[in-house]
């Protein structure tokens, strides 16, 4: 009878450790496809496969949010300060930000946002939606985008979204390096020394 239970105790520990395998690879693997095209804040087109190299950070949002979004961005702004700091910040680093609600933020909505938190439009952090003119295709697309980092979101009808709480530093070719939690949780100085390890 013991044997029976340290094979079933076996089995459910190879289960977990298959298990967490499996996700670690399939994040280290993920990569945005070059043909992903959304719209900045400008309403000008960003192509992931044309982009400047460099490392990026991004956060998926929604300018409705009442709590964890901004409360990241705001953070994302003192860690842009540090980065500044060092120099590093626009020729070697760049933040996206990222609506999964194209219907309502438009890019007038997005540049709202960005005004909001005194960010600068210097092109080194863009807010990206969708085309207003084809909105319900480019919800498609943003969740194109999410489903590489397994960034999951819907909207329960009320128009407050339920969704996945990570920020994720990709690297100059738009593949996964790392993913950090957002809201409170969201250490930038945990961030800023991945960067760094990162650029060296």
């Amino acid at each position: 009878m013991k044997k029976i239970y340290i094979i079933c105790a076996l089995i459910v520990v190879i289960g977990i450790a298959s298990g967490i395998s499996f996700f670690l690879i399939r994040d280290a693997s993920a990569q945005i496809p070059e043909d992903i095209t959304l719209m900045t804040q400008e309403n000008a087109p960003y192509r992931f496969g044309d982009e400047k190299e460099t490392l990026k950070l991004v956060e998926f949002i929604y300018t409705h949010c009442p709590d964890v979004c901004p409360t990241t961005t705001q953070k994302m702004k003192l860690l842009k300060q540090d980065l500044e700091a060092e120099g590093v910040y626009g020729e070697n680093v760049q933040f996206l930000t990222v609506t999964i609600d194209p219907y309502r933020d438009t890019p007038e909505v997005m540049q709202k946002y960005m005004d909001a938190f005194e960010i600068e439009n210097d092109g080194n952090w863009i807010m990206l939606t969708g085309d207003p003119d084809k909105v319900k295709e480019e919800q498609l697309v943003i969740k194109e985008l999410a489903d590489t980092f397994q960034f999951q979101y819907r909207d329960p009808g009320n128009g407050f979204f339920v969704h996945t709480t990570f920020t994720y530093l990709i690297d100059e070719n738009n593949k996964y390096i790392k993913k950090f939690p957002m809201g409170e949780e969201f250490n930038k100085d945990e961030v800023y020394d991945k960067i760094m390890k990162e650029l060296k």
